[in-house]
Formats: structure tokens, sequence, C-alpha cells
């Protein structure tokens, strides 16, 4: 099945329809009309070992990371089956200037079949027509770009030309296999992978034979009766039928969407999402698809449940998050065994889903803090890994390298603490809940709703000192109880990309922060939850400006525990040549 075929007639037949001026829009005529295929296998035939276990490391090691993520050139992804059938498309996902926002194109949630993507305006990269090998390597997309690389090497210098265009903003070119000989004669050193290496001679005829005999794919091996069992368990925690149970679960999944969830640390790599759906378990999953999580489901009941991730694991979007017999005990004493009653469920009203200190009043404060300080570093790791993917948005307004530390909920007042929030609902309100078509001039009144936190936050923390004057020390600093360390974490950002680690790494830097609970959520609820790539430049614009000023909250908050006599110094310093107000 998976005869080899000599690559140098391959190669001379291209050149040769390409002399004789054949174009590509006729190979209609050529070889009929395209038809989408059905290209998944299963695993133990020998076209799926095939892909499993020859063409999939090639792709995973040479393609993905580009073609993995939303920034992916032409929206191309290539790290799962349904990805690679799905195709490309011409429209952009991050378009900074666009002025109303464009339907989402999430793999896997906006479309569930490669026949519905093409609606949508996605083009195969495989052939779609009649399926020899001749018009699998002439009319697939893919077959043509790797041929080109192979015709046309990197150039052996130590610096490439200028025609290799690697900005994030770069113009974007997204030939068809109708088009694709004058974009070969007009970029010749534009095939895949672009910009790097060719492929290996093995690694070029393994894709070839694949290719050639029609690109057949199979799925992962199936799941363990061991994971099958976790997943049972984890599905009859989060879909009981207490309001306590129901708030915690809806609580959770605006929290975990993004995660990788895995069950043991000696598993095999696979990983899960958590997913609303109107299906109970026991069912098949009828995956529920908002733009954002916190949106109106439009069905009565709404079950969260576990689904496999089926796309190759990237570091980029890798937030991975352990769900085993210790957590779902520690969620049963955060929340079901806790001292708080749930009367009522909150709804889905427009402009209150997005803002949680409504939504989840009724859940006590230092349970939500809690939950959200025992793994810290990957909340804050949410902003630079999830939905913006690049990290652009966010990232432009920190710091190369500063420390961040967080309030010890200890020094909470549980009644204080909820009365307060209750007053400064309104203040609290996030830019997103204009949705994702919004006035790039709406962030000037939630920059007064900031103002006016900020100035109710102060006068309430004097009240409270002017009562215990001790109440400011670094007790107040949350130590992780000498045994987590989320306590204490170090972001380091190179341009538009960071990382966040544990611990406090390298020198003092120039600025730290020291984050609280509503800063905590409302950082997820911008960045994570509540932010829309394909949102209009009014959304984007809102959310950029948001984020500076919870950065100057997170550093007021810090110069708050210097002495007296040294804080106008070192926030003078901070913010030297800054606007007079923020000054």
């Amino acid at each position: 099945m998976f005869r080899k075929h000599p690559r140098r007639s391959w190669l001379l037949l291209i050149l040769f329809l390409s002399g004789c001026g054949v174009a590509v829009k006729h190979l209609d005529s050529l070889y009929g009309p395209p038809a989408i295929q059905d290209r998944i296998v299963d695993l133990e035939t020998d076209e799926g070992v095939f892909y499993a276990q020859l063409v999939k490391p090639i792709l995973d090691n040479r393609c993905v990371v580009c073609h993995g993520c939303n920034d992916a050139p032409c929206q191309l992804k290539l790290s799962s089956p349904e990805g690679i059938d799905r195709g490309y498309s011409r429209a952009q996902i991050y378009n900074a200037s666009r002025l109303t926002a464009s339907p989402p194109t999430r793999l896997f949630e906006d479309a569930h079949t490669t026949g519905e993507w093409r609606t949508k305006g996605f083009s195969p990269v495989l052939n779609e027509r009649q399926q020899s090998a001749e018009a699998n390597l002439l009319s697939g997309l893919l077959s043509r770009m790797i041929q080109l690389k192979r015709e046309n090497p990197l150039p052996q210098t130590d610096i490439l030309p200028a025609d290799y265009n690697f900005s994030l903003n770069r113009a974007q070119i997204c030939p068809g296999i109708e088009n694709f000989t004058r974009f070969a004669d007009d970029h010749p050193d534009w095939g895949m992978p672009f910009g790097l290496p060719e492929l290996s001679i093995t690694e070029y005829e393994t894709m070839e034979r694949w290719l050639a005999a029609g690109a057949k794919m199979s799925q992962p091996a199936p799941l363990t009766e061991q994971q099958k069992q976790m997943v049972e368990t984890w599905e009859s925690f989060l879909n009981q039928d207490s309001n306590k149970h129901r708030l915690m679960s809806r609580y959770v999944y605006e929290h975990l969407f993004l995660q990788h969830l895995y069950f043991d640390e000696q598993d095999d790599g696979t990983f899960f999402n958590l997913v609303r759906s109107s299906t109970p378990p026991g069912q098949a999953v009828k995956r529920i698809a908002t733009v954002r999580p916190y949106d109106d489901p439009e069905v009565w009941n709404v079950y969260y449940r576990l689904i496999r991730e089926k796309a190759t694991i990237l570091d980029k979007t890798h937030i991975p998050y352990r769900m085993d017999k210790k957590r779902i005990k520690r969620w049963q004493d955060l929340f079901i065994n806790a001292d708080f009653e749930v009367k009522t469920l909150p709804g889905y009203e427009q402009g209150s889903t997005s803002n949680p200190f409504v939504t989840y009043k009724d859940l006590p404060v230092k349970t939500r803090y809690r939950f959200l300080l025992d793994d810290s570093q990957l909340f804050i790791m949410g902003f630079i890994k999830g939905s913006v993917c690049r990290g652009n948005i966010a990232l432009s307004v920190i710091d190369d390298r500063f420390w961040v530390f967080f309030i010890n909920p200890e020094f909470m007042n549980e009644k204080w603490s909820g009365e307060f929030l209750a007053t400064q609902s309104k203040n609290l309100r996030l830019p997103d809940e204009k949705g994702s078509t919004a006035s790039i001039f709406t962030w000037r009144s939630y920059a007064k709703l900031e103002d006016q936190y900020f100035q109710a936050k102060e006068n309430a923390i004097k009240e409270l000192v002017s009562i215990n004057p001790d109440l400011l020390n670094l007790n107040a600093i949350w130590d992780g109880k000498k045994e987590n360390a989320n306590a204490a974490l170090t972001v380091f950002r190179h341009l538009d990309n960071a990382s966040v680690v544990k611990g406090l790494i390298g020198k003092p830097p120039k600025t730290a922060w020291i984050i609280d609970y509503t800063q905590f959520e409302r950082i997820h609820y911008l960045l994570v939850a509540g932010f829309d790539p394909f949102g209009n430049a009014g959304h984007q614009l809102s959310t950029r400006l948001y984020m500076d000023f919870l950065r100057i909250e997170g550093e007021f908050n810090f110069v708050s525990f210097l002495p007296p006599e040294h804080r106008f110094e070192e926030l003078a310093y901070w913010y030297r040549g800054a606007d007079k107000a923020i000054q």
C-alpha cells in the first residue's frame, strides 16, 4: 500500500507540468471535482500505524511549533487529524484594526466536521480530488509546499535574507492550490518548513509516501480502564444536584476550561479538557460552544464533562493541572464542607456573568481565593498561555522580570471582605461585559471605575489600620504555610512571550507585585475567561489598558509594605516620566 515513489521522477513530472503551463485551475479536468475524503482509519491498520509511528512524529517535531496555536499562519493547525483535514483560512484571528468581532473558528468547538469547516471558508491542504498517487501529490497544497522547500533549500548564510519575515504582524499570504504556481514563482524560498531547514531525506520520503497514499490518519489509542474510571469519578463529583455542587462546578469550569487536566504523573501523556455539555455523564458529550466560558449555554441543564485532548501538546499553550483523589478532597473541604448556603443559583444575564464578584457572591471569598492560591503559578500562567496565545496583549504592560507575592488569606476577615466586595461589585466590572465588539473609548469609563475602587480600598485599609496599627506587616503576605511553593513567583518576559516559575529567581528586580483576591480574579476574567482573540480593536484596546490598571494596583500593594518614609520615593522612581494622573 505504501509503495515508494521515486522522488526524482515526481520532481520531473511537477517541473514538466509547470513548464507546459498547465494551470492548476484545470485540476478539475485532470482529476475530477473536489470531494471531502474520509481519512480516519483504525490505529491497528497498516495505514494507522504508519501515521502514528512515522508521520505524526515528523509533524510534531517540524511543523506544529508554528502550526499548532491561534497564531498559526493561515489558521492551519497540523497538530491533529481534524486540524490537518480542516485546512487553512485566509481570515486572520489577530487583527488589532478590525471594527467588528469576527466569528470564532476554534478547532473542535465552532465546527465538528470537515464539511462544516468548508462552509466557514476553510480550504483543504490535502488533495480532495481523485485519490491517486499522482493527484495526491500534484493537487495537494501540503505536498506542493514541502516539495517547494525541497527544490529551494534554506540559504547557507549566517543571517537569513530580509525576504524571510518573521514579525508577528507581517502580511499574511495564504496560497491555494489554484494559484500555487504563481506563489512558487513569486516566493520560491517560502516552502515548508518556512525559514527552517528542509526535511531530511528520510522525513521527506516518509511524508511523500503518506501523502501519495491519501494521507490516512489515526486517532490515539483508547483510554485505559483506569482512565475511564477516573473520568467517571470526576464527572460524578462535578454533576451532583445540590446548589453547592452546581455553583462550585460552574466556578471551577470558568477557571479550568483552558487547562490540560491529567490524572497521574506516571500516566502516558494523556490530557483532558473540562467542557460544558448538554448531555449528562454516561451519554456522548455534546459540547456547548460559546465565545466565553460564562456565556449563556442556552440549555436548561448544564453538565460538566471531561473529554480527551486530541491535539499535540504545545508548551506555549500547555497548562497542566492535576486531578486526583487529593484534589477531590481539597475541593470537598473548600466548597462543600464550608459553612455557607446557596439559596438560589445565579443566572446568565448579559453583563453580570462577566463579573465574578456578582455571580459568585454566595461562595465565601476565602474559598475562592484559596482555590486560586493552591495553584497560583498555573493561573498566572493563564494570561501568558491562554486565549491570547502569543501574549502580546497582556505582556506589553509588564516588565522583563518581576516577583509576585500574595496577600495571606488568613489576613482577610470573611465578613468584612464579603461586605466590602458587595459594595464594590459595580466598580469591579470588567471591559469584557461589553462583548467582543466594543468602542475604542470604552476603557475611559473603566478607568473611572478602577479609580473609585482604588480610593474605596485605600480608605477601607486606612480604617482597618487605625483600629490595628500593626495590621500591615509581613504576616499579611502569604507564605504558603511553609509548604506551597506557589507563594512566591518570578515572571520572565521576552518581548511577546513570558514564563512563570516558582520561587524568587535572580537579584531583586526593579518592581514587584503583591496580588490580593480581587486583583487575582480580575486578571483571570480579563485575560483568560473574558478575552476574545476574535474581538475588535475596542475590545483588545480596553483589555490592554485595563491590564495596566491591574499591574499598577499590584505594584502599589507591594509599596504599601515598605517603610512609610520610602514608599513615595520608590513609586516616584518606578513611575518617573509617567502621566501625572498616575503619579
